[in-house]
């Protein structure tokens, strides 16, 4: 099957409906920009647009429902098919030319055009900039070169395009990540001559962009662009503080390269922005709190872990342990706080939602909290969980595994499987009396049995009998077995109850050592 079939029979019915609409009104119409990039490169498009020597009145005119409130010229075709899975809102524009940027986002005047090519050539990359119709493909700019050559280039001059729209220096950035692809040494420069354009994009431009960084398979690399191409210093200047802060220790890594290391796990785990942005900003506050340590100041650190404000004991900074090699020691007092108070500055600044702030700034503050396993008690992990919440708690763990695999580390080693064995203790409903189907609330009411030693060994008793046969926790059946057990004298009734008690105690360490087992700890 030749390429101009393939690319027709991957278009969906609703957009070849448009472009036949237009067609039969004698307006040519084409499928353009990332839509046939992606249809070139096998890919599934995401947003199909369409351009067109149409005006948009008489677009308008042609289709039932459409959404017309820009003054670019873009119609938004709202397809009403019922026979289609999803409903789609496809944009069809006029080919058009654009005036001067004085925002340097948006054209000061749109112009009409009947001419195809003067709509290609306003485009931002020459993979982006070709036109398709009837499966034959319009490559004015070299893009389906460029595609096989896997580098992106600016259509015409790139300090024009990025002057133009300077969000596409952050574009060029993501695109590439997203295609494998390397940016072109004549775009690379104009991106570091024009980096300093970016602040004058709106702060939730720049971090719709920056998310689809993060989100990407290879962020670290994303971030070392955004640096080499001068734009990070213009965004989040403060993860530059790390470049060069040695930290010494068990860190083979300056802070710059330990984060980018923990957000590349991150990444790899597939895990959610919110846990990628905490990987990246956990330790962002080292270089401010960075200290030259005393060799009597190093000793004292060791002989003492870190506490937390609630006075449990946490984890010692790894960059502060003592190694016979190390020319330099360095300790990082509360940079966990000072990094999460930096991340939600940040956060703040590009606009993310109070959601995503919050839960951040909790992830960061707390990375620290997991200490020696030798040194956590088992409350300490269950105040922990109460404090990040339920629903947090793995999240946090996660953060936890991307700061030690930053290191250089194993990804489990036992100290990690051991907190999570301690966590999922902690998260263990224990086995009780509160599970029977009565109460002591419902003996006394119901059952007339007075409040006391006896109550306790009842439901002691009961409970032995349920977990033995757990289809016996019904009320009738309780409420029989009650009666009968209060004609027993008190010696005989704690004697099962005191059974019950040992039965629960029992089942409870069964169920311990099965999570021990599963995770490969003691």
């Amino acid at each position: 099957m030749d390429t101009s079939k393939k690319i027709i029979l991957k278009i969906p019915k609703e957009v070849s409906h448009i472009i036949n609409t237009l067609e039969n009104k004698g307006f040519k119409a084409y499928l353009v920009g990332g839509c046939v990039r992606d249809l070139l490169m096998d890919r599934e498009p995401k947003d199909w647009d369409i351009t067109t020597g149409a005006k948009p009145d008489q677009i308008i005119e042609l289709f039932k429902k459409t959404v017309y409130e820009n003054v670019f010229g873009t119609v938004a075709v709202i397809n009403e098919d019922v026979s289609c899975e999803t409903l789609r809102q496809i944009e069809v524009t006029p080919y058009r030319i654009e005036a001067k940027y004085s925002d340097f986002r948006h054209p000061d005047k749109v112009k009409f055009s009947d001419n195809l090519e003067d709509d290609l050539k306003r485009r931002d990359f020459t993979i982006n900039a070709m036109a398709c119709r009837n499966g034959q493909v319009t490559d004015i700019f070299g893009g389906l070169k460029d595609i096989k050559d896997k580098i992106l280039k600016a259509v015409g001059d790139p300090d024009d395009r990025f002057k133009e729209d300077s969000l596409r220096m952050l574009r060029a950035v993501r695109i590439a990540l997203q295609l494998g692809f390397s940016v072109s040494y004549e775009s690379s420069e104009s991106i570091l001559r024009n980096s300093n354009l970016i602040k004058k994009i709106s702060s939730e431009r720049i971090r719709d962009e920056l998310s689809k960084i993060i989100m990407s398979p290879n962020p670290s690399i994303g971030m070392v662009m955004l640096q080499k191409f001068g734009l990070l210093k213009n965004i989040i200047p403060e993860l530059e503080e790390g470049i060069g802060c040695e930290q010494a220790g068990e860190h083979i890594y300056d802070v710059w390269e330990h984060l980018l290391h923990a957000l590349q796990h991150s990444a790899e785990k597939n895990w959610s922005l919110e846990v990628r942005l905490a990987a990246l900003f956990h330790d962002i506050g080292k270089p401010k709190t960075r200290r030259l340590a005393s060799p009597d100041t190093f000793a004292q650190v060791l002989g003492s872990p870190v506490r937390d404000s609630k006075n449990e004991q946490a984890q010692p900074d790894h960059s502060q342990k003592h190694t016979g090699s190390a020319k330099k020691r360095f300790t990082f007092y509360g940079h966990e706080v000072i990094s999460a108070r930096m991340a939600k500055k940040i956060m703040e600044r590009l606009k993310f939602s109070r959601k995503e702030i919050d839960l951040v700034e909790k992830l960061v503050r707390n990375h620290m909290f997991f200490s020696d396993t030798e040194l956590i008690t088992l409350s300490a992990v269950r105040r922990i969980v109460t404090k990040v919440g339920v629903e947090n708690i793995w999240l946090l763990m996660n953060v936890r595994e991307c700061d030690r695999v930053g290191m250089k580390k194993k990804e489990t080693p036992y100290r990690l499987r051991k907190y999570f064995a301690m966590i999922e203790e902690a998260l263990h409903s224990p086995i009780s009396v509160g599970q029977l189907k009565i109460d002591g609330e419902f003996m006394i009411k119901k059952l007339n049995i007075k409040p006391g030693p006896r109550m306790g060994w009842i439901l002691h008793a009961l409970l032995e009998e349920v977990l033995d046969d757990p289809t016996k926790n019904e009320e009738k059946h309780l409420s029989e077995l009650v009666r009968s057990l209060n004609l027993l004298p008190d010696g005989a009734l704690k004697v099962l109850g005191d059974r019950g008690k040992e039965k629960k105690e029992e089942l409870e360490e069964q169920e311990i050592e099965k999570l021990h087992l599963k995770h490969g700890v003691r």
